[in-house]
């Protein structure tokens, strides 16, 4: 029979191995499911929000649109053809930024970000009482923290345009034109 203390002493030193072990290796967390995602984005109106990005986009290229070809006399033809590419372009936002385009992407990016767990809790708090109020209330806080930021930053950038006007000019030194060189026989 073995002797009680190495019987103990082995079995405490393969526990304390085990535990080394244990505390050694990277603790790998359950990824989130298709399913526990889809639940996720849509307590956050992930797809609604997303459709609401859109008109945003539209309105951006058109602008850019806009100041490109501002003072440009164009024919009727030229015209036809900007149109042509604007609408063409609008079609390409339209289907990147679709739901079906993207949720692949948000599936994706939440498994690579979330563990399943994460995913959960978030979803419970999206679902609650509280999550909705944050998600009605979250465009007028967005709103109201833009306008605090401007608030912040005019003063400063009137510190920085009188800053930059006392910045001492010197007018560069007149270009003479260049001088031909006469050939040489």
């Amino acid at each position: 029979m073995p002797h009680p203390t190495s019987t103990t002493a082995r079995a405490l030193s393969r526990l304390l191995i085990a535990l080394a072990l244990a505390a050694s290796a990277p603790t790998f967390a359950a990824e989130p499911t298709d399913a526990d995602i889809d639940r996720l984005l849509k307590a956050s109106r992930a797809e609604s929000l997303l459709a609401g990005v859109v008109p945003q986009m539209e309105a951006v290229q058109q602008q850019e649109f806009d100041k490109h070809f501002a003072g440009k006399e164009m024919t009727e033809e030229q015209k036809a053809e900007v149109a042509r590419i604007q609408a063409k372009t609008q079609e390409i936002v339209r289907k990147a930024l679709s739901w079906e385009e993207m949720r692949p992407v948000y599936l994706d990016v939440y498994k690579k970000t979330y563990t399943r767990e994460d995913v959960r809790a978030i979803t419970k708090f999206y679902e609650s009482a509280a999550g909705q109020r944050m998600l009605d209330k979250n465009p007028a806080l967005m709103q109201n923290i833009m306008t605090a930021v401007q608030q912040k930053m005019v003063p400063m950038l009137d510190e920085l345009q009188a800053e930059i006007k006392n910045i001492p000019v010197t007018p560069p030194p007149p270009v003479s034109p260049p001088q031909k060189r006469r050939r040489t026989r």
